[in-house]
């Protein structure tokens, strides 16, 4: 037979009540009390009817998080930040993949099973700013990513023009003259390509050094393949170039690989950074220099900003909270000394 309240708090000799506290924690409960309380819940094997409990509270206990492709290793290691991030505030994820289209983005904004969760995280890459009206919801959501600003709910992002400035300073720093871009997207105005591509001509303009189209390779998706094309484009029209700004670390990567390919050393005839902060870029040979744009605080601010929202904690406008960034100095692009 399924064990119930009564027989956890008759084994640890307390009320009904006083389990349901412990469960639901509580915050004024005795330590003594509790540890009773979970030790019988531990001996007994006690698991709480999630059904019931969601009834009663009006809360499932999940949030939902909406990613264009867990096929890039950044959208993989986000969703294992928020994930870890929901389960140490007892909250579970449900995962919805929407392939960048846009249709299926919006539509996942209206779905009938956001119903099984509490809130969304949504990071949309199909989507644009004229779909900001669209973030008008009846449940609490937050923002992630670089499509739209100035929306109707909160929104946590990075900063990716400050970064990508100084990604670019960073090599000029060192002495690089003839930096290439691999990953710009053609025509784009608002998104990561367009603001990271903003950065760098800034740092270039502040440097006095002039932007030359010719030295920036175009990209669709950012997938290690769509960058080592790029640099075989870019080595093939005959570009001198003595350093590569990756737009992120899976384009960086290869490129990295095909100028190895191509006989050029890095460092020491092309530095290369990347963006991102990716776990793999550590171990590639040599190890990839890269912009960590503070992925793991995003996942945790997000989930934070969620729960205080599903909780009606906050009863403010709609924030726009940024990220601070750092550069990983490693083999493929040493700073100045």
């Amino acid at each position: 037979m399924a064990v119930t309240l009564h027989d956890v708090a008759r084994v640890a000799g307390v009320s009904i009540k006083t389990v349901s506290n412990v469960i639901n924690d509580y915050p004024h409960i005795r330590p003594a009390t509790k540890q009773r309380v979970e030790d019988a819940i531990a001996e007994l094997g006690y698991t709480p009817n999630l059904t019931a409990r969601s009834l009663r509270s009006g809360r499932t206990g999940a949030i939902a998080l909406a990613l264009p492709d867990l096929g890039l290793a950044y959208f993989a290691e986000l969703a294992a930040s928020v994930i870890a991030a929901a389960e140490a505030s007892g909250v579970s994820v449900l995962v919805e993949q929407t392939g960048a289209d846009p249709g299926r983005e919006r539509e996942l904004l209206r779905s009938p099973r956001l119903k099984l969760t509490d809130g969304l995280i949504f990071s949309p890459l199909g989507m644009g700013q004229e779909d900001a009206a669209a973030l008008a919801v009846p449940y609490p959501l937050v923002l992630l990513g670089e499509r739209i600003f100035d929306g109707p709910t909160d929104h946590v992002t990075m900063r990716n023009v400050e970064a990508a400035r100084a990604a670019t300073a960073y090599l000029l720093a060192s002495g690089r003259r003839r930096i290439a871009v691999v990953g710009a997207h053609e025509g784009e105005i608002i998104g990561s390509a367009a603001l990271r591509l903003q950065g760098y001509r800034e740092a270039l303009e502040e440097a006095g050094i002039p932007f030359d189209e010719d030295l920036i390779g175009y990209t669709t998706f950012w997938h290690r393949a769509n960058g080592a094309l790029s640099m075989r484009e870019l080595l093939a029209r005959g570009v001198e170039l003595d350093a590569v700004f990756g737009l992120n670390d899976t384009l960086a990567l290869g490129a990295m690989r095909v100028l190895q390919e191509a006989g050029r050393r890095v460092p020491e005839d092309v530095a290369v950074i990347g963006f991102d902060g990716l776990d793999e870029a550590e171990y590639s040979i040599p190890s990839l220099t890269t912009v960590d744009p503070g992925r793991d605080w995003i996942a945790k601010t997000a989930v934070k900003t969620l729960l205080e929202r599903i909780g009606g904690e906050v009863d403010v406008p709609p924030r726009t909270l940024l990220a601070d960034f750092r550069i990983l100095e490693r083999e493929s692009a040493p700073a100045a000394r």
